[in-house]
């Protein structure tokens, strides 16, 4: 049993008891962290409007011998304010934390993916960021961190590269982009193909950072698929906009 700080994104919580909270936290150090808020729900609770989801806290907690942990202190980093109330920007907020949820393990350490959701955050709530990639982006970039980065230059396939073959599909089943005689999964334009590798080849933030390029909306619809297949669910936060 044991005091321990660290910094987290709080990804959800749900009710325990009258006036209590279980937070889940996605942690630098930590992996993913569930904690008992206590009293939380109560108006004179100091904790309760640090402890919404999006917000990036810094923590600390009581380890026990339960599967929860206790809230002990907790101060705000980033509250993301921008992303909480702007309409655009809500929905690809969520499906972050919805996704990372997912893909955290508890008590298991990935800081990459902790710098990757706040990194994402941060994107999200600049005055002037364009949404449409930003939820995108980040599910392939963590694909990639999960070790199911699609391959880009050659048929997933048949091996031949970009330039030997025309790469028209695209397909995370198969392993990444097709060429036209093993096409599977769903067809991919040559600007999208583009996309997707500057996204994952060290351009991000200049894609970012202007309007919406050629493909993108193609690329967000691909990139939520292939994460949806590795994950093996649909993505609610972004399912849930589409049909509104």
């Amino acid at each position: 049993m044991s005091l321990f700080r660290d910094r987290g994104v709080v990804l959800r919580s749900y009710r325990l008891g009258e006036a209590d909270r279980i937070v889940v936290f996605l942690t630098e150090r930590h992996g993913k962290v569930r904690a008992v808020a206590k009293g939380v729900r109560k108006t004179s609770s100091k904790f309760g409007a640090r402890l919404e989801p999006l917000t990036h806290v810094d923590l600390l907690l009581w380890q026990g011998r339960s599967d929860l942990d206790i809230v002990n202190q907790v101060e705000v980093l980033d509250a993301f304010r921008l992303v909480r109330e702007d309409l655009g920007r809500l929905p690809p907020g969520l499906a972050l934390l919805e996704v990372s949820e997912q893909m955290a393990q508890e008590r298991h350490p990935d800081p990459r993916l902790y710098a990757m959701v706040v990194g994402a955050l941060r994107a999200l709530a600049k005055a002037d960021a364009e949404p449409l990639l930003v939820a995108p982006s980040f599910f392939l970039k963590a694909l990639v961190n999960e070790g199911a980065g699609p391959v880009l230059d050659e048929c997933a396939s048949c091996g031949q590269p970009d330039g030997v073959v025309e790469l028209v599909a695209f397909d995370l089943v198969a392993g990444g982009a097709l060429c036209r005689a093993h096409r599977s999964g769903r067809s991919m334009s040559a600007p999208a193909l583009a996309l997707l590798r500057r996204i994952l080849g060290g351009d991000l933030a200049a894609v970012l950072a202007g309007a919406p390029p050629a493909g993108a909306e193609e690329v967000a619809e691909l990139a939520t698929e292939a994460m949806e297949v590795h994950l093996d669910r649909r993505i609610r936060s972004v399912r849930s906009t589409a049909h509104l």
